[in-house]
């Protein structure tokens, strides 16, 4: 029957007509199909106010989101336990200091009640991200940030498509990260784009991706200013060319892996001693990312995963570890087995199946019948 992959890109020759386009003249950075791309993506979020600028990734605009933001040393920076390590890394190398705050187990998100009993006197901002596309309960967390006069970045790797009460994920904090690795809704090869109201935000932030070079104050051809301590966080017009045809059919591909996430959940609804990871408030619209399957033991996980496997059927584990429980975040901070308790049974217990649009209809029956198989016969 074929291997089923986890995720593969959607690509088509009308991608490969518009990178091959690009080859075709003589501009491959700095050019039109980055500015066309950053006014596609504002107009699909559908928010005039929106300013995109596009990054070499997702970390790149996390990053560069901070420092504009002006987080630094000495402050501490609320960060979801069950996240991508990119989602600390990037606090991390703004000069602050990640605090983790466990996610709640419906949804895999933080909630605003977690993050306002963790903050202090020293917490400067918030770092959350939409758990495999599941939209955060937003309205709820920027009245928190309001509060406590809190900057908030939007991690939305995973969630091209998702919303809240309408409203595009990315637009309700300070800033918004979203991710074009060849995994994800969309792909540019390698890429991400940073979203924000703040206009002022993303025109230094747009400068400062390339080096803070001013080139408005050339005299001669070749000249120009530095006015940012900048960094190389650009996107090629190669990457935006292939972007922007890939956002062409973002509702196409939006609509399959709705109805691929809805009937593999009907179909594995019943499981015993599982659960799926799904929104729990009617406002939210899911970018269903994939489908997060949660048992009651590592082991039976394990098992599933292995016999899933066996069957020529791809899974993914988001994410291996809490991210407090990495090596890296380890020393710094120590880990106690009971932290953090939901991300750990996500991590440890949880599996995340395929709904992308390159499966078939049959495809998804054949992965819902196997896992039917292997947790009821006690993988």
């Amino acid at each position: 029957m074929g291997m089923i992959r986890f995720a593969r890109p959607w690509i088509d020759d009308t991608d490969r007509s518009a990178v091959g386009r690009v080859l075709e003249g003589h501009i491959l950075t700095h050019g039109p199909e980055c500015n066309a791309f950053e006014a596609d993506f504002s107009a699909f979020a559908g928010e005039p106010s929106a300013s995109c600028v596009t990054f070499s990734s997702c970390m790149g605009a996390l990053h560069l989101a901070w420092i504009e933001l002006g987080i630094g040393a000495g402050d501490e920076v609320l960060v979801s336990a069950q996240s991508h390590v990119a989602t600390a890394h990037a606090v991390a190398w703004a000069g602050a200091t990640p605090v983790f705050v466990d996610c709640e187990a419906a949804t895999g998100n933080v909630t605003a009640a977690g993050l306002r009993a963790a903050i202090t006197e020293r917490t400067r901002g918030i770092a959350l991200v939409h758990f495999l596309g599941i939209p955060c309960d937003m309205p709820a967390i920027m009245e928190v940030a309001r509060e406590h006069d809190l900057a908030v970045v939007e991690d939305c790797a995973l969630a091209v498509g998702a919303r809240w009460d309408g409203r595009h994920v990315g637009l309700f904090g300070d800033a918004g990260a979203f991710s074009f690795y060849p995994a994800k809704h969309i792909t540019t090869g390698e890429g991400g784009m940073l979203m924000s109201r703040r206009s002022e935000l993303a025109e230094v932030s747009a400068k400062r991706r390339a080096f803070g070079v001013d080139r408005t104050r050339k005299t001669l051809p070749g000249t120009y200013d530095v006015t940012e301590v900048g960094l190389n966080y650009r996107m090629s017009e190669l990457h935006a060319a292939l972007g922007r045809s890939q956002l062409a059919r973002i509702d196409q591909i939006l609509d399959k892996r709705r109805h691929h996430f809805g009937m593999l959940a009907e179909l594995l609804s019943d499981l015993p001693g599982a659960r799926t990871l799904a929104p729990n408030d009617e406002r939210a619209t899911n970018a269903c990312y994939a489908l997060g399957l949660i048992l009651d033991e590592s082991d039976r996980r394990d098992r599933l995963v292995n016999s899933l496997r066996e069957d020529d059927i791809e899974t993914s584990i988001y994410y291996p570890h809490p991210i407090p429980r990495l090596e890296a975040y380890r020393k710094r901070n120590e880990f106690v087995a009971g932290d953090f308790a939901n991300a750990t049974a996500i991590s440890d217990c949880g599996v995340a199946l395929p709904v992308g649009p390159h499966l078939s209809m049959s495809d998804v029956e054949r992965i819902a019948e196997r896992v039917r198989h292997h947790v009821k016969g006690g993988a």
